[in-house]
């Protein structure tokens, strides 16, 4: 069999098997969800609230009757061990008893004022606590956190551009949409709408390549590095041993601020990636699981970096600064995550989900041995990932070469037949305090029982 007729090894044909066998199964499994779809979903652009939700590799969305603790149950009545937890969102499992209680006390008492309350003031000590001392603001979203931060670097630099890593995931901040190509910064392929050009506002280095940055860094222009301290939205990538340190010379010798995006990162540890490995960045950025599912996100500027935006701030002419959303720093966010910081992201919880995540990454690594597969297994902290790939990864370049979407839809789809849910995007699973060891065990035997029928 020639090398076009596999994918990572596998055979195509044992791949679409696999992968028309999961969409029979599905189908057959739901009618009560076909039912509902056939009489509700048509009022949706393309029968979905979010266009995303259609990157699921099933035949169909799958309609979620609830979700409780590491679980979810679909309106057809099949319990599902979710090990995608809302792409993070939900990393330390749904609706935290916490979290729950403070939402509905917060809904006796208004959801949104425009004014602060009394959790929001204990939510600025638990975030300094938690992560450092910055001074903090309070976003929607992870990618409004982003995209303020950006706006505060440029104001205090005088700069226009930002770095970002090639293969990178900021949410849908306009200035990260760039990538690569023959050495040159240029648009990513796909982006609705696209007028501006990207190249005037962002430059593109790879992942581990300081001496890229550096020649980035060297031409003056550059306001903000913007970075994942582990590239996680294409295949994992893991820093080398002295690129963060690097990173960090690097942006202070020339000017430049580096902006630290915890978003899924914050899987690694207490405090992150950045206080578990002492990164020290100017401005630190976390959305997702920070209000324990409720919308939010923070970003917050270290001491001298708030003092520069300050006197940049005294200085400008009145008028609309371009950050900040009507909703953001709502009450109901800081009830949530007030509940998130003190009683949830806590040390006793990080244990759990460390414990948990070693057995996954031992289960997967025993599998792929098992099946003499050339793939390879990578976890930060409670965050596991199977590559369909033989060697680590160390660039974008790299991360997108080893991105097998065919071959992933259909394992995807059968972990899903044998009642596991993992991200639709890539191979990432996550593990929450409240996932039991009974569920792990049950996903690698899913995936070794999808490598029997792959390698068999």
């Amino acid at each position: 069999m020639t090398a076009p007729d596999r994918i990572a090894g596998v055979p195509r044909a044992r791949i679409t098997a696999l992968r028309d066998a999961a969409a029979e199964a599905f189908i057959r499994a739901r009618p009560r969800t076909q039912a509902a779809l056939r009489d509700g979903a048509a009022a949706f652009l393309g029968g979905v609230p979010m266009h995303w939700m259609r990157d699921w590799p099933q035949p169909f969305p799958l309609l979620v009757d609830r979700a409780q603790d590491a679980r979810i149950i679909d309106i057809d009545g099949h319990e599902i061990d979710d090990f995608c937890l809302g792409d993070t969102g939900a990393m330390f499992g749904h609706s935290p008893p916490p979290v729950a209680k403070a939402i509905r006390r917060q809904a006796q008492r208004g959801l949104t004022c425009m004014l602060p309350t009394e959790d929001a003031l204990a939510v600025g000590a638990l975030l300094t606590e938690r992560f450092g001392r910055f001074r903090w603001q309070v976003a929607v979203t992870a990618t409004d956190a982003n995209r303020f931060a950006l706006r505060v670097a440029r104001a205090v630099t005088g700069r226009p551009k930002v770095l970002v890593f090639n293969g990178c995931y900021h949410g849908t901040v306009d200035d990260t949409m760039i990538r690569l190509e023959g050495g040159r910064t240029v648009a990513r392929q796909g982006l609705v709408g696209q007028v501006a050009d990207l190249s005037a506002t962002g430059v593109v280095a790879e992942f581990n390549d300081l001496d890229g940055v550096e020649a980035a860094l060297a031409k003056g222009d550059v306001a903000a590095i913007l970075t994942e301290p582990v590239m996680t939205n294409s295949c994992m990538v893991l820093p080398d041993p002295d690129f963060h340190d690097g990173l960090r010379q690097l942006s202070r010798a020339h000017g430049t601020l580096l902006i630290v995006d915890e978003t899924h990162t914050i899987s690694s540890g207490l405090g992150g990636y950045c206080r578990t490995h002492g990164l020290q960045p100017d401005i630190f950025v976390l959305g997702k699981p920070v209000a324990g599912g409720v919308p939010a996100a923070v970003w917050g500027m270290h001491f001298d970096v708030a003092a520069r935006f300050a006197a940049y701030d005294a200085l400008r002419p009145s008028g609309h600064s371009g950050m900040g959303t009507t909703l953001a720093g709502n009450p109901l966010q800081f009830a949530a995550m007030r509940a998130t910081l003190a009683e949830v992201m806590t040390e006793k919880n990080y244990a759990r989900m460390e414990r948990g995540a070693a057995r996954l990454e031992e289960g997967l690594n025993a599998a792929i041995a098992r099946h003499r597969a050339a793939w390879h297994v990578v976890r930060v902290g409670a965050r596991v990932e199977f590559i369909c790939h033989p060697t680590p990864l160390r660039n974008g370049a790299e991360a997108a070469e080893a991105h097998q979407p065919d071959l992933e839809a259909a394992i995807h789809a059968a972990l899903l037949t044998r009642g596991c849910l993992i991200a639709p995007f890539h191979n990432m699973m996550l593990v929450s305090p409240v996932t039991k060891r009974k569920q792990i065990d049950r996903l690698v035997s899913a995936f070794d029982s999808i490598c029997s029928d792959l390698f068999q």
